[in-house]
């Protein structure tokens, strides 16, 4: 306070520009350096993972050539055929193992039956080919397809190579595996087709091979890397045609940008040294020549109409301005558009932070707000984490919208926080002057009730007054007693099942509980409109314990292995919902490893010490906890740690994208293989098209749910599914109960 009363105002800005172009031009020189070397290092490492795979790709290349030199000759299908095991040896597999470095080579007659066998050089029983069938089985029988298509079958226009090859797996060490027929190099011998021999030949993939081909590109340390190893940035996998990881090739990255900026680095900060040193004696020779041209009446009008906090206009400037700005609107077109806005959840900081961060918050909201308006409107502080501002001069409600949106877009950004990175957003109400005749109190009364809306409606999101907004809410409490009496005569809700089916998409894994709720006078009303209300008029837990109860009873009449209810956050932060879970069990006789509850990721977000009770409860008594629509919220690995689950839900969102945008591919990919990381089971939701399933089952999916397979379905209609209804069950009660 003393510092602003004792600084002229143009020294005072001075100061701020010069130290703000400094500050700008540090950050600049120092970010645009630290970026370059970063990009430097990033393209450089792309490099070096590319060199990798292609000399691997090579490296598959070699053995297939080196195999090809001796599976194509008429000898080799005499000699296999009759089975002179002493020139297989010295042509097939010693002399392979000698002169190539092939580790192990089988050969198998039409059957697939080994009658030659090599390990390591030494020729062994061909029973030992036993060990390894599960590993070469696929391959094997993939080339045995190749050579069953008809002659005339071409692939990609050219014909069909008779070669099947892979990634894979013996004994924990992986390997490139190639399987080849034997066939003869000329017409003086001729065999029929299918009766062909299989030259199967394996090489590890050892230091040594490594070696090799980091040789070629340069590049040092290379070496092979176990699955249970910690892997860094300089590694690509090794996976074999399912995609499956069997190990990783590491080696030495190289950093040029790294290595440019330790040279550069005594260099620039000499230079920044110098240049702080110049700054600050100037600043201090304009500080010393200022005078206190701030008088007590200018510091105490200041006070008068900012915030202490942020230095905004208070609500006391705020409303002036306000009634002067509808004013001049009044004597032209223009309009005047007021947002209220506040930091959603943000008591949420300063229970968790403290009251110090929570203040940081709001400093730092108050400035993005103010870098992201013009100068001619206003944004004033209106208290706690309420903010208003005033946009003037605009040509309509989407001008308004426009501003709402980027100053969403702004307060989505990190903040940070007491050395912690916290993410927020904000919801924001906007009221706009509809004419002369526009009243202040009138436009904030608008404002204050599009801001509920906006709240209610999922918040992180603006919404802009509507002349039915009143009504709106008269609507809302008459939905909320009609569903009062529909609970309690349990007439118009009911419950419907989606399935959830094995891979085959035959078999009926389980079923996911959806309610429905058919009103006399609004029809089918959407689950999660009704939902919102009921959690927003304290009726969810009535609701809740109603479906439960629903699903349960439904289950135990039929030979469902589940039953899955969704769970809403409101529920689980009431103290008494495991034993009110626990009573309903009893009661229906349900077995609790046939009940699974599915919530979603802000459950795991909020770290409510009351929710994290009671999931360790209900996992306790064998309930099954499932994240539902995985991948949409916060994601994070410190909450599953945290928070045990036993089943990921991938969003449709994702699965809808399957096959058409390669980001979800990814994405889905990288969540399934973090299912299967975590040891927990995974669901993929909203599968509508083959294309989408057999992605799915190839990446690893072995739960399906959507309309693909089938939609949620009437109790009698899905206990009428074979091997779902208990003997004399009768489809009749389903439906009454439903």
């Amino acid at each position: 306070m003393s510092t602003r009363a004792h600084r002229s105002p143009l020294t005072y800005q001075v100061t701020l520009t010069v130290l703000a172009l400094a500050a700008f031009s540090f950050v600049m020189v120092v970010g645009f350096g630290f970026y370059a070397a970063v990009q430097a290092d990033h393209v450089s490492l792309e490099r070096q993972k590319i060199f990798f795979a292609n000399g691997l790709q090579d490296q598959i290349a070699a053995v297939e050539r080196e195999q090809e030199s001796v599976s194509v000759w008429d000898d080799s299908v005499i000699n296999a055929k009759s089975g002179n095991q002493t020139w297989m040896a010295e042509n097939l597999s010693v002399w392979m193992y000698s002169y190539y470095g092939h580790n192990r080579v089988y050969v198998l007659d039409e059957a697939n039956r080994p009658i030659h066998a090599m390990r390591e050089g030494k020729v062994v029983a061909p029973d030992l080919y036993a060990e390894d069938e599960t590993a070469l089985r696929s391959t094997v029988e993939k080339l045995r397809g190749l050579i069953d298509r008809p002659p005339d079958e071409t692939v990609a226009g050219g014909p069909v190579k008779m070669v099947a090859e892979d990634l894979i797996s013996l004994g924990g060490k992986p390997a490139i595996l190639s399987v080849m027929p034997l066939i003869p190099s000329s017409d003086r011998v001729t065999q029929a087709r299918g009766s062909e021999y299989l030259y199967v030949s394996v090489e590890f993939i050892n230091d040594t091979v490594i070696d090799k081909i980091a040789r070629k590109y340069l590049l040092d340390g290379a070496h092979l890397l176990s699955l249970s190893q910690p892997t860094g940035s300089a590694a690509i996998p090794l996976l074999d045609s399912r995609g499956v990881i069997l190990g990783y090739i590491a080696w030495d990255q190289e950093r040029p940008g790294l290595t440019l900026m330790r040279k550069a680095g005594p260099a620039l900060i000499a230079a920044m040294l110098l240049a702080a040193s110049v700054l600050a004696f100037l600043l201090r020779r304009l500080r010393r020549a200022s005078t206190a041209l701030q008088t007590s009446r200018n510091e105490a009008q200041y006070l008068a109409f900012h915030d202490t906090l942020t230095g905004l206009p208070n609500r006391a400037l705020f409303e002036d301005r306000l009634r002067r700005a509808l004013l001049t609107a009044g004597h032209d077109a223009a309009k005047v558009a007021l947002l209220y806005l506040d930091i959603d959840r943000f008591k949420h900081v300063n229970d968790t932070l403290g009251h110090p961060a929570g203040d940081e918050l709001v400093r730092q909201t108050a400035a993005r707000l103010q870098r992201t308006i013009r100068d001619v409107d206003t944004v004033a502080r209106l208290g706690g984490d309420e903010f208003a501002v005033i946009l003037v001069d605009i040509r309509g409600v989407r001008d308004a919208e426009d501003v709402s949106e980027l100053l969403q877009q702004r307060l989505r950004e990190p903040f940070k926080l007491m050395d912690d990175q916290v993410f927020v957003s904000a919801s924001i109400g906007i009221a706009v002057s509809t004419g002369p005749e526009a009243d202040a109190d009138d436009l904030l009364r608008k404002a204050d009730i599009a801001l509920y809306e906006a709240k209610k409606n999922g918040r992180g999101r603006y919404q802009v007054f509507a002349g039915d907004m009143d009504d709106l809410l008269l609507r809302k409490r008459k939905v909320e007693s009609e569903l009062r009496k529909a609970l309690i005569g349990g007439t118009g809700i009911k419950l419907n099942y989606q399935p959830v089916f094995a891979v085959d998409g035959r078999a009926i894994l389980g079923a996911e509980a959806l309610i429905r709720w058919s009103h006399e006078v609004h029809g089918a009303l959407p689950a999660a409109q009704f939902i919102a209300i009921a959690e927003e008029r304290g009726l969810i837990g009535e609701l809740g314990k109603w479906v439960l109860l629903e699903a349960c009873r439904f289950a135990v009449r039929s030979a469902l292995p589940w039953v899955a209810v969704n769970v809403s956050p409101l529920q689980l932060r009431d103290a008494g919902f495991p034993t009110m879970v626990a009573a309903i069990l009893a009661e229906t006789g349900l077995a609790p490893t046939r009940l699974q509850l599915e919530i979603t990721e802000n459950v795991l977000l909020e770290n409510n010490d009351m929710t994290a009770a009671a999931l360790v409860a209900l996992r306790q008594a064998g309930i099954g906890i499932v994240l539902d629509d995985f991948g949409t919220g916060y994601s994070s690995l410190s909450y599953l740690r945290r928070h045990a689950i036993d089943k990921l839900k991938i969003d449709r969102s994702f699965v809808r994208l399957l096959g058409t945008e390669g980001n979800s591919t990814a994405i889905v990919k990288a969540l399934i293989d973090l299912a299967i990381a975590l040891n927990v089971d995974v669901t993929a939701e909203g599968v509508e098209t083959e294309q989408q399933k057999a992605l799915l089952v190839g990446m690893g999916c072995h739960q399906l749910q959507g309309y693909l397979l089938s939609p949620p379905l009437e109790p009698v209609q899905l206990l009428g599914l074979p091997g779902l209804a208990l003997p004399g069950e009768q489809g009749g009660q389903a439906t009454a109960r439903a």
